[in-house]
């Protein structure tokens, strides 16, 4: 794929200064650590190495990535890899997807309380899952599904919600029940139990004393505030909203390739950046999904990327039921002797590593020469060749 004409990191060191003097007090070591990075990646900063091609003696440089998991240049490898191994995991069942969203009202409070609201988020929509599905009035089994945190809407907005991909049934006392191709479970009743359940966590928090309010949420510091807010959340509309099933393993791949280790906003999406100014590409989900184009300050630009950084060691990727991480292996299998199916194997990786070929010659190979260990040192010469 061919280099975007402008990417987040050339917006970052054009107006790094602009948009540090305007919002750098807003910034935590989150922020910084995701702004030195995406700054940096690539570049002589992190090091590298020099190639030349044995067949006509051309020589490259490159340099290392950051491997940050907000730098939309860095995820490529790490998403090829999760996608190999979930392929292992997929049973011959349709797959449905479910999308819970957090209310327009509650998204302030989460912004300034991620690690608390997002994990609240999480549990109120497992344990939603888990339990309607568990209702004999419904499927009557236990499922297994995975979820995905995204905080973005297309034009870079804060818009907290989670995609699940959830397989169509689930076990029920040694047996395999399906949910025979419709959709499996109730939306408004989804709907219900996720409002009360994150509600529930919501105010737990509060008494806890886990929830700091700052700015314009001051007032929600206290009890009748809180409560007026409370009250507006439980009287509006929470959207739980569900797709057709997937068409199949191949489709419901193709599915997490485009929402796993992704990023707020692809190098691809973005237009131009000239006269301060960031131009990208975004959908318009209320008009149609038409593909329009959005022009805004590039340290507005830069403030709506960073408002999705979250907290040190948050997972975003999360499994739960009969997926669920310590129970996956004996689960699955348990699965797929029930379904009488054999899993696809995982190809394993050749040791043999291709060199890649040379851009001048197209015939050669390029060998790593030296390494660049950082622009203050001199080159580290591991092959005087």
């Amino acid at each position: 794929m061919n280099r975007p004409p402008c990417e987040v990191a050339d917006v970052v060191r054009t107006h790094r200064e602009q948009f540090v003097a305007q919002y750098g007090k807003l910034l935590d070591s989150d922020h910084w650590r995701v702004l030195h990075a995406i700054e940096n990646c690539r570049t002589a900063i992190l090091g590298g190495n020099r190639s030349a091609c044995d067949r006509c003696g051309h020589r490259v440089h490159s340099y290392n990535s950051c491997r940050n998991r907000y730098c939309p240049k860095c995820q490529g490898a790490a998403r090829q890899k999760w996608l190999a191994d979930r392929t292992t995991e997929l049973l011959p069942i349709p797959y449905f997807h479910v999308v819970f969203t957090l209310p327009h009202l509650l998204a302030p409070l989460a912004l300034q309380n991620k690690r608390v609201l997002y994990g609240a988020l999480f549990r109120a929509e497992s344990e939603t899952l888990l339990e309607v599905a568990a209702d004999p009035r419904h499927l009557g089994a236990d499922i297994g599904f995975l979820t995905v945190l995204h905080t973005w809407g297309q034009n870079l907005s804060h818009h907290p919600h989670i995609h699940c991909v959830v397989p169509g049934g689930g076990l029920c006392s040694n047996r395999w029940v399906g949910s025979g191709g419709r959709f499996l479970l109730p939306v408004k009743v989804l709907s219900r139990v996720f409002r009360g359940k994150f509600l529930a966590f919501l105010r737990r928090a509060f008494q806890q004393g886990k929830l700091p309010f700052r700015g314009a949420l001051a007032e929600l510091a206290t009890r009748s505030g809180f409560r007026r807010l409370f009250n507006k959340a439980y009287g509006c509309e929470w959207v739980v909203y569900t797709k057709r099933p997937f068409g199949g393993p191949e489709q419901v791949l193709r599915y997490l390739s485009r929402y796993t280790h992704r990023v707020a906003i692809s190098n691809h999406r973005i237009v131009s950046l000239a006269g301060g100014q960031v131009t990208f590409l975004w959908k318009d989900y209320a008009h149609g999904n038409k593909q329009k184009k959005m022009t805004i300050a590039a340290t507005e630009f830069l403030r709506r990327f960073f408002q999705h950084i979250l907290p040190k060691g948050f997972v975003r990727i999360r499994h739960f039921g009969f997926l669920a991480n310590r129970q996956r292996s004996a689960l699955l299998k348990l699965c797929r002797d029930l379904l009488r199916f054999e899993p696809v194997m995982a190809v394993a990786p050749t040791s043999a590593i291709e060199l890649p070929l040379c851009p001048a010659c197209r015939q050669g190979r390029l060998h790593v020469v030296e390494r660049i260990l950082s622009p203050l040192t001199s080159f580290f010469r591991v092959d005087s060749s």
